[in-house]
């Protein structure tokens, strides 16, 4: 199940909240943990036995683990806990690519293929495996104690806010709030319009967007496509003229922000209107004057997470050469770009964000300050849009046949009236991507997410998300179903 689709909006979501609120609050976390767990069975039914069986048997490892003395008891126990969680996202995501690249190098000594059957991935294990990672690591380091009530710790893993894609949200940062909340009638109309902003992100942007790019690129998850699939998208990206190249790449870029960062503002919505006070996720990373400060600003809980679960144990900046804190940098990135997706291309991809923030550290950060925010801006944008072919199309042979087709300089006429609805919607990501460039647009940012509204705003707030709510459901019929980019990883 996702949030854009008629099984949520006109179900699942009106059910459950008017069955959440009706319960006293004792009864609200059970309630929100069956609805969390019939959320993940209804779109992967085949893996919920698994997810339970590696939540009960986390939960009680973590436990042993804080009350034994010995050390080397300690870290054996943290590495079963952190081995079950790694275990279950490097069977699923990672076994198919491991097979595939096994046989390959079997062929080259002309040996027989290994057989297997082909591995569904459940939506979501990248995000719950690395939430259940934070917490027994944090329990490890005494950042926080262990829950006492099992039925706790399955609920912060599968609460399904941010189940499938995030925020990674830390124990720490939300124990109170399992414990104990409040939900004020503001935190729910609050909740509700950021629901809408990012239903309205998703479908009225990212959609639209996202058709246009399908129909240039060819359908996004290479994976499952046949042989003459990929030789007919191959034919198609060989032909393509330079213009439309570019409009594809660019397409995609506005595409997979508007995507995760609806999912996001949903999920934050979501959960404050339960009295959840969710992490941030993106702060417009598009306005970025570096490739270290787009990550700053891009899927904020993941760099955060790998900043303090590989790069620090790694050791960080604190090292004895230069050049062993720039490897650890490059090495952050380019496994944060395996964890993107299972193939060769999100390793290419990992491995040049690496290069760029190496370079950043050494002289690009430097060179940028020099030429002026606004060619920073620009500059940064061109390097995260031509990093973006690898994401994009999962195959490295493909992605630099079609950069070779960006360089081509084979322009076609640009003719706007043949897909007005497209170039219009595109506009429009381009206004919101770079709108807080400007300090007004900022305080209009601000304004809308952060600022508590008076009776008379929260009156105009609530016509116009229930508009909004409206035309996006009737948008998404029109349009039918598209799931998340991010669900994939």
């Amino acid at each position: 199940m996702v949030f854009s689709s008629n099984v949520f909006l006109l179900y699942f979501m009106p059910v459950f909240f008017l069955v959440y609120f009706i319960l006293p609050k004792k009864a609200r976390n059970p309630f929100l943990l069956l609805a969390s767990m019939l959320f993940y069975a209804y779109g992967a039914p085949g893996f919920i036995i698994h997810l339970i069986v590696s939540l009960v048997a986390n939960f009680y490892l973590v436990r042993w683990m804080d009350r034994v003395e010995k050390p080397g008891l300690k870290k054996l126990l943290c590495g079963l806990s952190i081995g079950i969680s790694i275990g279950l996202l490097f069977y699923f995501k990672y076994g198919n690519f491991t097979m595939q690249n096994l046989n390959s190098v079997l062929g080259w000594f002309n040996t027989e293929p290994l057989q297997w059957t082909r591995i569904l991935l459940p939506i979501g294990i990248s995000f719950f495996s690395f939430q259940s990672v934070t917490y027994t690591l944090d329990t490890y380091r005494k950042v926080n104690v262990p829950m006492e009530r099992l039925s706790d710790y399955m609920l912060y893993i599968v609460m399904f806010p941010q189940l499938i894609a995030g925020p990674i949200v830390r124990y720490c940062d939300i124990a109170d709030q399992i414990r104990s909340r409040e939900s004020r009638y503001t935190d729910r109309l609050h909740g509700f319009y950021r629901f809408v902003i990012g239903l309205c992100k998703k479908i009225l942007i990212a959609d639209v967007i996202g058709f246009q790019v399908d129909a240039i690129l060819g359908p996004s998850n290479y994976d499952v496509l046949t042989s003459a699939q990929l030789a007919d998208i191959a034919s198609k990206i060989a032909t393509l003229d330079s213009t439309s190249a570019w409009i594809a790449i660019f397409a995609f870029t506005f595409q997979i922000y508007f995507d995760f960062a609806g999912y996001s503002d949903m999920a934050i919505g979501l959960g404050r209107m339960m009295g959840f006070k969710f992490p941030e996720n993106f702060d417009n990373p598009y306005v970025s004057t570096s490739i270290s400060e787009f990550w700053r600003r891009w899927h904020q809980t993941f760099s955060v997470f790998i900043k303090n679960y590989l790069y620090f144990p790694l050791g960080g900046s604190r090292v004895k050469t230069e050049g062993r804190k720039y490897f650890n940098l490059w090495f952050c990135f380019l496994v944060s770009g395996l964890w993107h997706g299972a193939a060769w291309s999100f390793v290419v991809y990992g491995a040049l964000q690496g290069i760029f923030i190496c370079a950043d550290k050494l002289f690009l950060k430097r060179f940028n300050e020099r030429i002026g925010r606004v060619p920073s801006v620009f500059f940064t944008f061109l390097v995260i849009v031509l990093t973006r072919c690898f994401f994009r199309i999962e195959r490295i042979d493909l992605s630099w046949l079609f950069i070779k087709r960006l360089f081509a300089f084979e322009f076609a006429p640009f003719h706007f009236a043949d897909n007005p609805h497209f170039y219009v919607t595109m506009l429009v990501a381009a206004f919101f991507s770079f709108f807080t460039l400007s300090k007004l647009g900022l305080r209009v940012q601000n304004k809308v997410y952060f600022t508590e509204y008076n009776r008379r705003q929260h009156i105009m707030a609530f016509v116009v998300s229930v508009f909004a709510f409206v035309f996006c459901l009737g948008a998404l019929n029109a349009s039918g179903f598209s799931p998340f980019i991010y669900f994939r990883f």
